[in-house]
């Protein structure tokens, strides 16, 4: 849903539809967020204001959690990592939480040649593309493909 080293940022749950892109956070961490969370405040006026601005613009910066199972559309691969795992520049994946342990990196994405890869190995800005919400729905179509 989101990684536990995201705990202490402002999170939210997507929503089926949205656009969404990663971002390494404060912490270090990667995770996803909403491109208008980016957007850039006004200017600050003075050396008070604007090192405030800019404390309080890394924290306004939202995550935005996925449940498991989830279907996702990647979009904008970079060739290499492409090569590395034998994917396009576009791929549908299934979004997997890879563990319960708390103090682990876990959140990861399931590409359909069965690779997982971990959120904290994707590209920063690559665009993600919210399909589909609901695990139940995913694992019924995941089955029925299966039996054909």
């Amino acid at each position: 849903m989101c990684d536990y080293s995201l705990n202490g940022i402002k999170n939210r749950l997507a929503t089926e539809g949205e656009t969404l892109i990663t971002y390494r956070f404060y912490t270090g961490s990667k995770g996803l967020t909403s491109p208008e969370y980016l957007n850039p405040i006004p200017t600050a006026r003075g050396l008070w204001a604007k090192l405030k601005s800019m404390f309080d613009c890394e924290l306004s910066v939202c995550a935005v959690c996925i449940p498991d199972g989830a279907r996702l559309i990647l979009d904008g691969i970079t060739p290499e990592f492409q090569k590395r795992y034998h994917l396009s520049t576009i791929e549908t994946v299934t979004f997997r939480q890879l563990s319960a342990n708390a103090g682990s990196y876990r959140d990861a994405v399931e590409f359909a040649n069965g690779r997982r890869v971990l959120l904290q190995e994707l590209e920063e800005g690559l665009h993600v593309q919210v399909c589909d919400l609901s695990p139940a729905e995913n694992i019924l179509r995941e089955r029925l493909i299966a039996a054909n």
